[in-house]
């Protein structure tokens, strides 16, 4: 089950670049998620994706010389949902319903997520060099909360030009 879990249902066999293609698998599932329950839901989804990527990380790669094997993408998963919440909430707290997700913000949320999920600047890249089992999963979701900022900021810009 950790390993199904880590490697998100198979995703995580995919080349090249498997963090790219679980970052794609995981926006579809999030849009998905927005459009049935909206952020609430989102953002519960992310809670625990997030609390099973840690026990299954740990628990997978346990006395592996390597833990962050590019196979685990369950660390996608959980970054890419708490980049797609940013916005997610955006639109809940706007009063916007569920059914409203246009594709520039789930875009800007993948390319954003993936830009500071490889760049991995600052507080990102401090958790990937921590190594270990935590730092798998913690550079993900720093790239995540900067990617979500990014991506609320892009939307502000362009909101503002195109108004």
């Amino acid at each position: 089950m950790e390993r199904l879990l880590c490697i998100w249902f198979g995703t995580g066999l995919l080349r090249p670049a498997p963090g790219t293609w679980g970052s794609a698998v995981a926006v579809v599932l999030g849009v998905l998620l927005h459009r049935i329950g909206h952020f609430p839901l989102l953002a519960a989804a992310t809670i625990a994706v997030t609390v099973a990527g840690f026990w299954a990380v740990r628990r997978h790669t346990a006395g592996m010389a390597d833990p962050d094997r590019s196979e685990i993408v369950i660390d996608e998963v959980a970054g890419q949902w708490l980049t797609l919440c940013f916005p997610s909430a955006a639109f809940y707290f706007s009063g916007m319903p569920a059914d409203v997700f246009p594709y520039p913000g789930w875009l800007a949320a993948f390319l954003f997520f993936r830009l500071f999920d490889i760049w991995k600047p600052w507080l990102v890249g401090r958790a990937d060099r921590e190594g270990g089992v935590d730092g798998v999963m913690k550079d993900d979701l720093w790239a995540g909360v900067f990617a979500g900022i990014a991506t609320l900021a892009a939307a502000a810009i362009a909101h503002l030009v195109l108004m």
